[in-house]
């Protein structure tokens, strides 16, 4: 007994330091990012040309009612004028002089307000547009700006000076990647309102779907690495077998070099600076190449990463951002040391095949059909609730998002009408207003192809038993939104139960037992997740791990999201 009392006032004295040293605050220093929002300028460490252009929202609205009171100003001259002419020849001169003067001058300020509103390109990739990337609120569809569409010799150099810069970065401390760490922790939760301003504006979610998919996930990143980034990081012993037992046998891991990224729409934020994360912590640098459909905001968020690196003395050009169309992204994945992907199985496809050419390694998440399956001994109104959120969160737009769900018989019916409450009661419109429920829909002409799946299970049988409303909606932008919709009496014959959606639609099924409900999810060529809710947790883990999927929650809903242990992906 007297040998362990020593051991164990150690013990609590390691403990009792380290919990100490916990509550230590760390200094972690402040960073200044230029969030100027309507000026042009250049930055020849980011894009070789970044315009940002905002004016269109308030400028073009001033213009046009300038141009309205000058043609008002210019008639009540006309009319001073007209009045004149009756008091003498010399007057009237005068008067018309000056009615000339103000209606040259209102013609020349119409002219030079249609000559700027022509120089706005139209929506979607047209001939001219080839070597910009252009991008607009989806919500509003009022002009942002443009990028450059990067050539492959372009791409090649960004690579190749990332390539330089990761050099010396894989020396780097893991003292050092952590201070990186909690600079942007620090920024991010200090400036939580402004990425999701930005993430609403160029992908249309509403701020609180920004909040949950952008900076709570984002957060929950970076606090995992903090804490056991480095510990996962740290050399391995494995056994070395009954021959060999007088070796020792060990695994180390080391940087890969420059990982490309090529990354989706739906997450701006937390799409760009996931990869980046476990790329930088564990001493690569990192490429990334953002959607054409989301440059806007992922290129400010670029701007972040720089001023964390600059502060901790990282070298230039370690992490990069890069736009442009899939010419960018094929150039992308034959320069890198390994590719990570996040888009539609077509692309992830074409992908493989390319980096196939060089054996370059891949990882890839290629898009769902998530089941949904709901027992018949839950609470009804409370899965009720979550499966409303699990079907409209960002519009629907979830890579991890409920598109089939499936119900036992005896709760059917509830659950039908429990949903169909929820759904009348949602409003979709503009979401930096504040006044609804449910954004936009970040690509164009994505309603169109909704309502063709709408169509197509109409006609094959299936019921639209409630509808969301619309609010105030630019007229430019009415395409631009769906209506949050139930469906049922649907059948796995219909495109909307086979094909991704990607949108605010909830086609509810029946059935009768649990293989049944196993059987269905599985009939699905896809396989990223899914929910089972049942009032028994091991009735409810059985059916998850019948189901052929990548990641499976039991009574939640993309739980497994902020479980980083699970979902990290560690570059070495």
């Amino acid at each position: 007994m007297a040998f362990w009392w020593p051991l164990i006032v150690l013990a609590l004295a390691y403990g009792l330091c380290r919990f100490l040293f916990m509550l230590i605050p760390v200094n972690v220093p402040s960073i200044d990012v230029d969030v100027s929002d309507g000026k042009s300028f250049r930055d020849s460490s980011t894009l070789s040309q970044f315009r940002v252009v905002a004016f269109p929202q308030f400028l073009l609205e001033r213009a046009s009612i300038l141009v309205h009171s000058t043609v008002l100003l210019t008639r009540a001259m006309a009319f001073v004028s007209a009045v004149q002419l009756r008091k003498g020849i010399r007057r009237r001169r005068t008067a018309s002089f000056t009615c000339k003067l103000k209606l040259s001058f209102a013609n020349w300020f119409t002219i030079v307000g249609v000559w700027y509103m022509l120089q706005i390109p139209p929506r979607g990739r047209t001939q001219q547009s080839e070597t910009k990337v252009q991008c607009y609120e989806p919500a509003t569809m009022k002009y942002l700006g443009y990028f450059p569409a990067l050539s492959p010799s372009e791409v090649e150099e960004r690579v190749a000076l990332a390539k330089k810069a990761q050099t010396v970065w894989a020396k780097s401390s893991f003292k050092q990647r952590r201070q990186f760490l909690r600079i942007l922790l620090k920024y991010i939760l200090e400036h939580q309102q402004l990425i999701c301003e930005v993430s609403s504006r160029d992908t249309g979610k509403t701020m609180v779907d920004a909040s949950l998919g952008e900076i709570m996930t984002t957060c929950e990143k970076i606090t995992w690495l903090l804490s056991e980034g480095e510990r996962w990081l740290k050399p391995e012993y494995r056994s070395s077998g009954r021959s060999m037992i007088h070796k020792k046998a060990k695994v180390e891991f080391h940087p890969l070099g420059v990982i490309g990224a090529i990354v989706s729409w739906n997450y701006p934020f937390h799409n760009v600076f996931n990869p980046m994360l476990a790329a930088v912590f564990s001493g690569n640098g990192i490429v990334i190449k953002v959607s054409e459909h989301a440059s806007w905001s992922g290129c400010f968020y670029f701007r972040i990463i720089q001023a964390a690196l600059t502060a901790v003395g990282a070298p230039d050009n370690l992490v990069d951002v890069i736009t442009g169309f899939a010419e960018t992204g094929e150039a992308l994945v034959s320069s890198v040391d390994k590719v990570i992907f996040v888009g539609s199985p077509g692309v992830g496809k074409k992908i493989m095949r390319n980096a196939a050419k060089n054996l370059v390694p891949v990882t890839l998440e290629l898009g769902g059909k998530d089941a949904f399956i709901v027992c018949e001994d839950v609470d009804v109104p409370h899965v009720a609730q979550v499966a409303v959120r699990a079907a409209l969160q960002s519009s629907g737009q979830n890579c991890a998002g409920a598109e089939r769900f499936y119900v036992h018989r005896d709760v059917y019916a509830s659950f039908v009408t429990q949903v169909s409450q929820i759904v009348k009661s949602v409003s979709a419109g503009p979401p930096l207003t504040g006044r609804y429920d449910m954004g936009a829909l970040c690509m164009q002409e994505h309603s169109e192809r909704l309502q063709n799946l709408v169509n197509d299970a109409l006609e094959k049988g299936a019921e639209i038993v409630a509808r969301g409303s619309f609010g105030h909606l630019g007229e430019g932008a009415v395409d631009q939104f769906f209506p949050p919709t139930v469906i049922v009496n649907v059948d796995h014959t219909m495109k909307l139960m086979q094909e991704e959606a990607f949108g605010p639609i909830l086609p509810i099924m029946k059935f009768s037992t649990d293989e049944e409900a196993i059987k269905l999810a599985n009939d699905s060529r896809y396989g990223l997740g899914c929910a089972v809710f049942s009032g028994s947790q091991r009735r409810a883990r059985e059916i998850a791990s019948k189901i052929h999927t990548g990641v499976a929650a039991v009574n939640d809903f993309a739980s497994s999201y902020m479980c980083q242990a699970i979902l990290s992906l560690v570059f070495t």
